[in-house]
């Protein structure tokens, strides 16, 4: 059993920065892809960024440039340094995870993911 637990979420000003971390606890060893999926109240569950292994990282575009997902492998965390922040950046933030299968064709789906936090609460007043 995999499990997955979010951190770091808070209320920030519009221009400031949060990071988020998600603690992976279980056999997550093995190849996997890391994701963070952002959903905000009423709205469909988005994309925001993934990590394929160790170095492959993808990011929506509307946070490309601003947000940098990383592993910290040592601690076995996921991690999102997020920057800029915007109001349209509020949002319940989940951490999941694809640890089988095809890894490289489904890094960004929410539908191919096999675990998932509970989330952490970002909201950014301007």
């Amino acid at each position: 059993q995999v499990q997955l637990v979010e951190s770091g979420g808070g209320s920030v000003q519009a221009g400031g920065s949060l990071t988020l971390s998600c603690a992976a606890s279980g056999d997550t060893r093995r190849r996997n892809c890391m994701a963070w999926f952002r959903q905000a109240p009423g709205k469909e569950r988005e994309f925001v960024s993934s990590i394929l292994g160790d170095s492959t990282t993808n990011y929506a575009d509307s946070v490309k440039g601003r947000f940098t997902i990383s592993k910290d492998n040592e601690k076995n965390t996921l991690l999102l340094q997020m920057n800029s922040l915007e109001p349209e950046d509020t949002a319940m933030y989940y951490c999941a995870a694809r640890l089988w299968g095809d890894l490289e064709s489904y890094c960004t789906n929410d539908y191919a993911m096999n675990y998932w936090g509970q989330g952490t609460l970002v909201t950014i007043s301007s």
